[in-house]
């Protein structure tokens, strides 16, 4: 079973945290062997908007992928997730034909999968010890705000942050209460042929 997965995503901090994510899950799953080559970073907007580059980012993606899988990880921020993602999905596939093509989008942004499991993060990284995942973590907007709220003294910061998060955070936590998560570990159990 070829277990490479190429992602695609937006920002400087997921090419750091997808992979420390992925890791995590598979390893849960019993899957120690999973190749996931340096993410592709994509402008959200161009990506969506411009076909040429949209086409472009796929194939490379595929070709990387060698009959694995591309994973699409990119924040909803305002659109409902699950329309967008439908609409990639169908749009990708006839660029990714050699690979599967899976497409999560977290609802609103990756770091609300931090606030889903907020207590497992208390203290790390300078967030306060007391701190608690909101109602409905993935209906935040600006989840990085909210992180950054809860650090005295200072900010939370993408690109430093968020892989170091990533590997702390409760991810059972977060798949309790974050349907996005879900999403995510279930594609991901459904790509290795594991359990989630």
């Amino acid at each position: 079973m070829n277990r490479t997965i190429v992602c695609i995503v937006e920002g400087d901090g997921e090419v750091r945290a997808l992979p420390v994510l992925l890791r995590r899950l598979a390893q849960a799953l019993g899957i120690h062997d999973l190749v996931i080559p340096a993410p592709i970073r994509v402008h959200r907007d161009q990506f969506l908007r411009r076909t040429e580059e949209f086409e472009r980012k796929l194939l490379l993606a595929a070709a990387k992928a060698q009959g694995g899988t591309v994973l699409v990880v990119l924040d909803a921020d305002d659109d409902c997730p699950v329309t967008l993602a439908q609409d990639i999905l169908a749009r990708g596939q006839q660029f990714v034909q050699a690979a599967s093509l899976h497409v999560v989008l977290p609802n609103r942004e990756y770091e609300a999968w931090f606030l889903a499991a907020a207590e497992s993060l208390a203290g790390k990284r300078g967030l306060r010890q007391d701190i608690a995942a909101p109602d409905q973590p993935d209906n935040i907007r600006n989840a990085k705000g909210w992180l950054s709220e809860r650090i005295p003294g200072g900010r939370y910061h993408e690109v430093s942050d968020q892989a170091a998060l990533t590997a702390q955070f409760d991810v059972e936590l977060a798949r309790i209460r974050s349907r996005s998560f879900r999403k995510l570990s279930e594609s991901l159990g459904g790509v290795l042929g594991g359990e989630s």
